[in-house]
């Protein structure tokens, strides 16, 4: 049985003004439309507004670039069992360069085995700070090394905001869109 959608789209006649301007922020940003986490969010536009302009930057801008944060994505998703954005980002990390094996391996809460050495520090890196809750010494010289201070801060980012809209989307079970991405396995 799929659950319900508890806070889905709401009418566009029925917005209040700071709802409409929010809505209208991410439209008109490099999303280009309204949709998943977005639509629960909208309840509080403030929080919205605020989130929206944090992943900009980390989607689009990070200093560890479109791949990475893709596959940083896809372990955040896989770690929070989350529909929507594994529908949304697996389809953008295979363009993004990131491999098939890699990404069915995610999605069975297996090691992929052929990563890249960029690859396995991010794999690394975000599966110790989810599981952990922390990063080792090791695993944190690995990324330093990689991707420097910034890119370590943008790494950690990366995981926090897509564990917050996870999170989001969990507590409203929003509904995952159709893509070519097969749903996670629970």
């Amino acid at each position: 049985m799929t659950p319900t959608d508890r806070l889905g789209p709401i009418d566009p006649a029925q917005l209040d003004p700071a709802q409409r301007s929010a809505a209208q922020a991410v439209i008109d940003g490099p999303r280009g439309a309204l949709y998943g986490p977005f639509v629960p969010l909208l309840r509080s536009p403030e929080l919205m507004s605020c989130a929206q302009r944090m992943g900009e930057y980390l989607r689009y801008r990070s200093a560890i670039g479109p791949r990475l944060t893709e596959l940083a994505i896809l372990v955040t998703a896989r770690h929070w069992d989350q529909q929507v954005e594994w529908a949304i980002h697996a389809p953008v990390a295979l363009q993004s360069g990131i491999g098939r094996h890699i990404v069915e391996a995610i999605a069975a809460r297996a090691r992929p085995s052929g990563m890249r050495h960029d690859e396995q520090v991010v794999f690394d890196f975000c599966t110790e700070l989810h599981r952990q809750k922390r990063v080792s010494d090791a695993t944190y010289a690995g990324a330093l090394a990689l991707l420097g201070e910034h890119g370590v801060v943008d790494l950690m980012g990366v995981n926090g905001y897509y564990t917050f809209l996870s999170m989001v989307m969990n507590g409203a079970q929003t509904a995952a869109p159709a893509t070519t991405a097969p749903p996670l396995p629970l």
